[in-house]
């Protein structure tokens, strides 16, 4: 069965992925919307597309079979929602909503409805999680107890570029975006080894104090001014988890913006920028070169919207832990990003939807993923008040 797949939102993720699905064998048909007219014609000009629709809901009234969100963080869960009710598949960038009435919402109607539903959470696929999950699959952890996933990506290091691009002229109202609204990429890399949920969190955001305009309430659309926060959660099997979203921070982002520690009973796991050890009771083993995903080239049409702090995460090969073999020979010589992710994204979705299977960041999944960081913020409003996390359980078998 071969497929169409309509991209919403030509900003900076969509070149990898346009070129990824037209790519596919099994797709046979790619079209592109975005809500400035002159932005998608270039970029459908740029990559090779032919069909382009004016507006959303053209897409959603046209015949394609599955739409991708590409948009604005706080769009996704709307979307979503509305392409789900439409009768279209739905892959949609992270994080899946910002809100826990949309979440339900999702699963109910892919319960109702049968389509797929995939949030493309990067950190499930990056070699950190792909290791880990092979380490605690042998029994080597031992019992985990203990788990730290950190999103450390400061400001100056692209971000207000982005939002730039993204926003136009009123940008600082959403670069002020709670940091703990964007949790997928510290609580999935956890989440994604232990096959765990979260069940409780207290949370506490430090205010901002840069005074540019950005994280400030008077300006912020989210009336946040929180650009740092810590959680800790309690998981289902009574181990804990502890995240960070940090956007000041003294840290070199570029080289590694997703760090992940895993403590059991046998064996432990840790990152750090530029190294990552493997640990027993007997010693420590240096495995960074299994965590290395050299970049291509970062210069090149694709990236011309990307600020250059940015580039490093979309431009990325296969570490040695990725199992190459179950990828479509036509990725081969394609653009990969953040840690080798994309080329496994793009496939999933597709593989998903052509074969009727449940891709492994499924909407239950990416609940588990996503609610963990509402919570969190709502916590850290209150103060660090600890709040019970609800669960939509597991998928249908």
């Amino acid at each position: 069965m071969s497929i169409s797949i309509g991209v919403v939102g030509a900003g900076q993720f969509a070149p990898s992925f346009l070129r990824l699905w037209s790519a596919h064998p099994d797709v046979r048909e790619v079209s592109l919307t975005d809500v400035l007219p002159d932005r998608l014609a270039a970029m459908a000009e740029q990559q090779g597309v032919a069909i382009t629709y004016q507006s959303f809901e053209e897409m959603l009234d046209s015949d394609v079979d599955a739409i991708a969100i590409f948009t604005q963080r706080w769009l996704h869960g709307e979307m979503a929602i509305r392409a789900l009710e439409a009768g279209k598949h739905v892959y949609s960038t992270v994080p899946m909503a910002i809100e826990a009435d949309q979440i339900a919402r999702i699963i109910e109607l892919v319960k109702q409805t049968g389509l797929t539903y995939m949030m493309g959470e990067t950190s499930f696929y990056y070699p950190s999680s792909v290791y880990c999950r092979d380490k605690l699959a042998k029994g080597e952890f031992g019992r985990v107890f203990y788990c730290e996933g950190d999103y450390v990506h400061d400001m100056d290091l692209g971000f207000y570029a982005a939002y730039q691009y993204s926003g136009g002229e009123d940008w600082k109202k959403t670069a002020s975006f709670p940091p703990m609204l964007y949790p997928t990429h510290a609580v999935g890399n956890v989440l994604s080894v232990t096959g765990q949920h979260a069940t409780h969190v207290s949370c506490i955001g430090v205010q901002d104090d840069r005074g540019d305009g950005v994280f400030d309430k008077e300006i912020s659309q989210f009336d946040n001014d929180f650009s740092n926060a810590t959680a800790l959660f309690k998981l289902a099997d009574g181990g804990v988890m502890r995240t960070n979203e940090m956007r000041r921070v003294g840290y070199p982002s570029h080289l590694r913006e997703s760090r992940l520690r895993v403590f059991g009973t046998e064996g432990s796991f840790e990152q750090l920028a530029t190294t990552t050890v493997w640990q027993t009771k007997e010693g420590a083993e240096d495995i960074s070169h299994l965590m290395e995903t050299s970049a291509g080239s970062l210069d090149d049409a694709d990236l011309a919207n990307v600020d250059p702090a940015l580039r490093d995460a979309f431009r990325s090969g296969l570490s040695p832990v990725h199992d190459r073999s179950r990828l479509p020979a036509e990725f081969d010589g394609l653009h990969n990003g953040h840690e080798g992710s994309h080329h496994f994204l793009a496939d999933d979705f597709v593989r998903a939807v052509a074969d009727k299977t449940l891709p492994p960041v499924n909407a239950w999944v990416a609940a588990r993923y996503t609610l963990p960081g509402i919570y969190a913020h709502q916590s850290a409003l209150q103060g660090g008040v600890q709040l019970e996390i609800p669960d939509h359980g597991d998928a249908p078998a």
